[in-house]
C-alpha cells in the first residue's frame, strides 16, 4: 500500500491536449467546446470567473467527469481517461481546492493511500518524510489530517499527488489558503517541478500570480476558451477583460466612518489548546459599530483561534468575551464548516438558528424565503432545490453570506471570505461587508491577502505568536508586525 516514493517529475511530462470538450449537467452546458494545450516543462495558468468551467475541464482531464464529446490527447495520442486511476497511470495528478484527505488518518497514511503491497506504518512515515524533505513541504507525518491547518492540508494534497509520480500536476487555487511567504515558496516549487520536465496547470484568480509564474495562460468564459497567449505577451488588463468581458471592478478602500457603540469587547482572553500550547495570549480588543477591523497574521499565528473564539466556536481558557448582539461567522472552509453539500439551498438556508429554534419547520415559507435570498444575493442556481455541492465556489460563498447576514447580525466574523473567488465575486463579498458596516454592524475580517486586509479595513491588528498588536494601516508596518518585528 505504500509504494516507492517518487521524486517530483521523475518522468517527463507528455503534451496534454483537450480539444472540443463539451460537458452538460442537465440543461446547463458547463463546457462548450473548450480547449487547452499544456506544453511539457511549462507552467500554465487557467483563468476565468467562478462558474467559467475551469475546474470542470480539469476534472475531465483527471477522469472525475466524462465529457459528452471532445478528445483528450497525450503526445498526440487519443486517450480514454475513464477514472482518476487512469489519469494517475498516465502521469496526471490533481490537487483539489476542497481537500480530499481522510481526516481520521495520519498524513503518512493519506499519502500512502491507494498504493500497492503490504502496508508498513514505519515505512509509510519514513517515505512521507523523505518526500516532504525533498520538495521542501514540511509536514508532520504522524498528525491526523483532520488536525492539520488549512495550509498544511494543502501541502498534504500536493505530497499525495507527487507520491503517485505525477508528471502533469493540476492545482486548483493552491495559494488561496497560504500566507504570502508560503505562496511564494509553493510557486518556487512549481517552477522547479517544471524545470525538471514536469508540467503544471495552475487554476487561479490572481492575475499577478499568473503573470509571475506562468509560461502560458488560457481564459475560459461561460465554458468556452476565449483567450490564450504566452504570459510574457499579455497583461493584467487583457486577462481581466477576457475573464469578465468588461473592465474589472476596482478595489476601493472602505469609507472611514466614526465608530459607534461597542459590539465586541475582549478582556485578557487567553486560549490554551489540548496540548497545553498557548494559542492566544492575553488578548484585549474593542470593536464598534461601523468598523471593519482587519486581522493580519501568518499561518498558525493565532488569528484563527482569535476569530473562532470571537465567534463562540471555541472557549477562552481565561478572560472574558462580550458581544453586543447576534454574531455571524463566515468560515474559511465553506464546504467543511458552513454548508452541507448534499442538502438543497433551502435546507442549507434553514440551518440558520439550528439548535435554538423550536416547533415545526414551515417548508413552504422557507422555500419562499430561499428564493428571495437567492435573488437578493445573486446565487446563480437552476433551482433552490439544487444541492449546494452543485454550485460553483463563488455561488456557495454567496449562499453562506445569504444565510449568515439575512437577520442583520450585530457582529460579523469573516475568515478569508474571498478564498478561491474571482474578481467579481470577491468585489461582491467586499460590498456585502461594507454594506453591513454601513448599517451599523461591527466586522472582524482576516485575509491571507495582505493588500485585501489593508484596502478593506478601517483599522488593522497584527497577530504574531498569539499576541495582538494594533498597527497603522501601512503595508510595511503591518508586514513587520506579522513577523514579530518592531
Amino acid at each position: 500500500m505504500t509504494g516507492a516514493p517518487a521524486s517530483p517529475a521523475a518522468r517527463r511530462a507528455p503534451e496534454l491536449r483537450l480539444e472540443g470538450i463539451v460537458k452538460n449537467f442537465g440543461r446547463t452546458r458547463a463546457l462548450d467546446r473548450a480547449s487547452l494545450v499544456i506544453r511539457p516543462g511549462s507552467v500554465h495558468a487557467l483563468l476565468g470567473e467562478n462558474g467559467a468551467g475551469k475546474t470542470t475541464l480539469m476534472r475531465v482531464a483527471f477522469g472525475l467527469l466524462q465529457p459528452d464529446s471532445g478528445e483528450i490527447l497525450l503526445d498526440a495520442r487519443s486517450q480514454r481517461i475513464r477514472s482518476p486511476a487512469d489519469a494517475i497511470r498516465a502521469g496526471i495528478g490533481m490537487v483539489h481546492q476542497h481537500f480530499t484527505n481522510v481526516p481520521a488518518m495520519t498524513a503518512a497514511e493519506n499519502i500512502a493511500l491507494g498504493g500497492r503491497g503490504l502496508y508498513s506504518p514505519t515505512a509509510a512515515r519514513d517515505r512521507a518524510r523523505v518526500l516532504a524533505d525533498e520538495v521542501q513541504l514540511a509536514i508532520d507525518p504522524n498528525a491526523p489530517a483532520g488536525s492539520l491547518s488549512i495550509a498544511a492540508q494543502q501541502k498534504l494534497e500536493i505530497l499525495k499527488a507527487l507520491h503517485r509520480n505525477a508528471a502533469i500536476l493540476i492545482l486548483d487555487e493552491p495559494t488561496a489558503v497560504l500566507a504570502p511567504s508560503e505562496a511564494r515558496e509553493l510557486l518556487r516549487l512549481l517552477r522547479q517541478f517544471a524545470l525538471r520536465g514536469g508540467s503544471v496547470v495552475l487554476i487561479t484568480h490572481k492575475l499577478s500570480e499568473a503573470l509571475e509564474i506562468a509560461d502560458d495562460v488560457t481564459v475560459l468564459r461561460f465554458g468556452r476558451t476565449v483567450y490564450r497567449a504566452p504570459a510574457a505577451e499579455t497583461s493584467s488588463d487583457r486577462l481581466a477583460a477576457a475573464m469578465l468581458g468588461d473592465a474589472p471592478p476596482e478595489r476601493e478602500g472602505v469609507a472611514r466612518q466614526p465608530g459607534g457603540e461597542q459590539m465586541l469587547r475582549l478582556t485578557g482572553v487567553t486560549v490554551v489548546d489540548a496540548s497545553g500550547v498557548t494559542r492566544l495570549a492575553d488578548a484585549s480588543l474593542v470593536v464598534r459599530a461601523h468598523e471593519i477591523v482587519g486581522i493580519a497574521g501568518l499561518e498558525n499565528s493565532g488569528h484563527e483561534v482569535l476569530l473562532r473564539a470571537v465567534a463562540g466556536r471555541i472557549d477562552a481558557t481565561r478572560g472574558t468575551i462580550w458581544r453586543g448582539g447576534s454574531t455571524a461567522l463566515i468560515p474559511e472552509d465553506r464546504q467543511r464548516d458552513a454548508l452541507v453539500l448534499g442538502f438543497s439551498l433551502t435546507e442549507n438556508l434553514a440551518l440558520k438558528g439550528a439548535g435554538r429554534r423550536r416547533g415545526r419547520m414551515m417548508w413552504k415559507r422557507l422555500r419562499d424565503r430561499a428564493r428571495e435570498l437567492a435573488a437578493e444575493y445573486d446565487v446563480r442556481t437552476p433551482s433552490i432545490d439544487a444541492r449546494a455541492g452543485e454550485l460553483s465556489g463563488g455561488n456557495q460563498q454567496k449562499l453562506v453570506f445569504a444565510r449568515e447576514l439575512s437577520d442583520g447580525p450585530s457582529l460579523i466574523v469573516a475568515e478569508n471570505p474571498t478564498r478561491g473567488l474571482d474578481i467579481r465575486a470577491a468585489a461582491a463579498v467586499h460590498d456585502r461587508l461594507q454594506q453591513a458596516a454601513s448599517r451599523g454592524a461591527a466586522v472582524l475580517v482576516h485575509s491571507s491577502d495582505l493588500d485585501e486586509v489593508l484596502s478593506l479595513s478601517t483599522r488593522v491588528l497584527a497577530v504574531h505568536e498569539g499576541r495582538l498588536t494594533e498597527v497603522p494601516n501601512e503595508r510595511e508596518l503591518v508586514g513587520r508586525a506579522m513577523l514579530g518585528l518592531s
